[in-house]
Parts: structure tokens; C-alpha cells; sequence
């Protein structure tokens, strides 16, 4: 008898470890839906205010822009005949891949790069010139390194790109 009550003691203690296990597992911070006496329905009705939060204390997150209205829709020109570089930089889970991809594919210029089947990177050359204007992975590799970013970038890309003029044909930057 007191084995059959140490086996299922064991199993109760067994079963309520595994509940918390999910428990923590499916409501890991310290608000949970699944604790709340409130009916779901009125817990998936989102908020007005993407960064508001759900028991409507104060946000912790306060949306700050950096740049106005003017300087978002500005329009630049990009003079694909002179010494003007379309630098990417990859930040990573934001589908820069598809971008980049699009950016050597699609991009409708006066010489859009030319791809070749069956491999990686594109030639992007300016016309009548043997030298590219975008830098990037898919056109000129790694070149500074496995996901390069911005202060690696500043330091190399000047680097790289004059490396390949000469001293009297390097554009001021």
C-alpha cells in the first residue's frame, strides 16, 4: 500500500513539475493571458497604439524619429556615368538577401548589372567604364568581410573601391 501512494506521489509531483514547465514555457514573461480571470476575446481586441502596452501601463518603449518628414521623401539623383556608389549594407532578418537579389536583378537603370547563371555575383559596371557602382555581395563579394557592418564598412569600402584607380582618378568623398 505505501508503495502504490510513493507512486502516485511521485506522479503528482511529476505532473505538477511538467505543468510548470509549460506553463513557463508558454507565458515566459510575468503577465500571462493564461493566469487572467478576463475572457481571451477581450485580450486579443490589439491596442490603437502599436508600442502601447496590453494592461495599458505606461509604455516602455517611446517611438523616436530621427528624421522629418522632408528629409524621408527627399529625392536623390544617382549619376550612374560619374563617381556616385550605391553602398548595401546588410543587416541581418530584415530580408536583405531578397533586397540585395532585387538590387542586382531588377534595378532599372541606363546599364542594369548583367547576371549569369549558376553564379553568385553580378557585374555592375558603369557605362563605357570597367568599374561598378553598387558595392555589395552580390557584386563585389565579401569583400569586407561576412556581414560587414557599418563601421566596417566606412573603414573599407573607400579602401577597396581605390584600390582599384588610380591615384589621379579617385573622386574626393
Amino acid at each position: 500500500m505505501e508503495e502504490r501512494c510513493n507512486k502516485l506521489l511521485l506522479a503528482l509531483v511529476m505532473l505538477f513539475l511538467f505543468a510548470v514547465i509549460v506553463l513557463q514555457y508558454v507565458c515566459p514573461g510575468s503577465e500571462c493571458q493564461l493566469l487572467r480571470l478576463r475572457p481571451f476575446r477581450a485580450a486579443a481586441a490589439a491596442p490603437a497604439d502599436p508600442y502601447g502596452a496590453e494592461d495599458e501601463s505606461p509604455a516602455r518603449f517611446a517611438a523616436k524619429f530621427n528624421f522629418s518628414e522632408a528629409e524621408l521623401l527627399r529625392r536623390v539623383d544617382f549619376n550612374i556615368k560619374g563617381d556616385d556608389l550605391i553602398v548595401f549594407l546588410h543587416i541581418q532578418k530584415t530580408g536583405g538577401t531578397t533586397f540585395g537579389r532585387h538590387l542586382v536583378r531588377n534595378i532599372q537603370l541606363e546599364q542594369p548589372c548583367e547576371c549569369r547563371a549558376g553564379q553568385k555575383k553580378c557585374t555592375c559596371l558603369r557605362p563605357g567604364k570597367r568599374e561598378t557602382w553598387l558595392f555589395s555581395r552580390f557584386s563585389t563579394g565579401w569583400s569586407c568581410g561576412l556581414h560587414a557592418d557599418w563601421t566596417e564598412l566606412t573603414n573599407c569600402v573607400p579602401a577597396v573601391v581605390d584600390s582599384k584607380k588610380e591615384l589621379r582618378l579617385r573622386p574626393s568623398r
